[in-house]
């Protein structure tokens, strides 16, 4: 009985709900949203690239490892800053699982990715671990940096490598592709922290967009974003896709070019909040939708 009367749950039960609560808390440290955007855009990219449904599912589950794992790694080496500031959207700012539960996590996904990584050859495998390699490097410190953007380039840039060196045999990407990746990893970065600015300042982050102000890091994310819809048309339109496809190429450019124009207008009125990177991830699907319908190929 509890001191109010009242009979205590079985410590069975408790400890059931613990594990529960530091389950989903630990989920919440992947960034969830990104890390499922990322994976389907790898997931499309390779059936772009002529995989069969069994590497689909090896390059799925790699992916998904490498991004928890920099997500991990993320609120493991911020959990410091992110208390000082009163993250909210932190769960380990918040106290729902420990840095040593997130650190174990972000280690363990990182070598589990090896496995499925390697198990697509030599060369997707070595692919996609400079690419999680990359994303660590920012969280170790990159993001401090003039080239806190560099990470996004190189890892967004290999990611449609990592995709067609899964085949078997392993083929080159197409330049094109390569290109829409990196510049989109521009985007993504510049928006992801746009609203951390004031906050980042307080705990001494000075990356690019730091430096360079909400207003012109704003306006170069939505152009990296145009550039990017840009140069992934000019490569469906080259790359042999079906009339439909371009049609549909063509429409989700267009939209896309929309998203740019609205995400400028909202920069240049002041609204720099989580509603540009929600922008972009709505874009980054918008795209995964094109490719997909197009019936075109990212192997050079």
């Amino acid at each position: 009985m509890t001191s109010d009367g009242h009979r205590g749950r079985p410590p069975a039960a408790g400890r059931r709900d613990g594990a529960v609560s530091t389950a989903v808390a630990l989920l919440g440290s992947t960034h969830p949203g990104p890390t499922v955007v990322v994976t389907l855009l790898a997931v499309v990219l390779g059936a772009s690239s002529g995989l069969p449904v069994g590497r689909l599912a090896l390059l799925a589950l790699a992916v998904l490892l490498g991004q928890a794992s920099i997500g991990f790694a993320n609120d493991w080496l911020d959990a410091g800053r992110d208390r000082a500031v009163g993250r909210t959207d932190k769960p380990v700012a918040q106290g729902r699982v420990s840095v040593s539960a997130v650190r174990a996590a972000a280690v363990g996904c990182g070598l589990a990715m090896l496995v499925p990584s390697f198990a697509l050859g030599s060369a997707a495998g070595t692919a996609h671990l400079v690419l999680v390699a990359s994303g660590w490097a920012y969280d170790l410190g990159l993001k401090r940096t003039p080239a806190s953007v560099l990470p996004f380039v190189v890892s967004f840039g290999l990611l449609p490598a990592v995709a067609t060196l899964a085949a078997a045999p392993p083929a080159a990407p197409a330049a094109w592709a390569v290109l829409v990746g990196a510049v989109f990893g521009v985007a993504i970065h510049f928006t992801n922290v746009l609203p951390d600015l004031d906050d980042d300042a307080r705990t001494g982050i000075a990356g690019l967009p730091h430096r360079l102000g909400r207003t012109v890091s704003g306006v170069v994310a939505f152009a990296a974003l145009a550039v990017a819809a840009v140069l992934l048309l000019g490569g469906q339109v080259g790359g042999g896709s079906s009339t439909p496809g371009l049609v549909a190429a063509v429409v989700g450019t267009v939209v896309t070019l929309g998203i740019a124009v609205v995400g400028v207008r909202l920069v240049r009125a002041g609204r720099v909040d989580r509603t540009l990177f929600r922008l972009i991830m709505a874009a980054a699907i918008l795209l995964v939708v094109q490719l997909a319908l197009s019936g075109g190929t990212i192997v050079a």
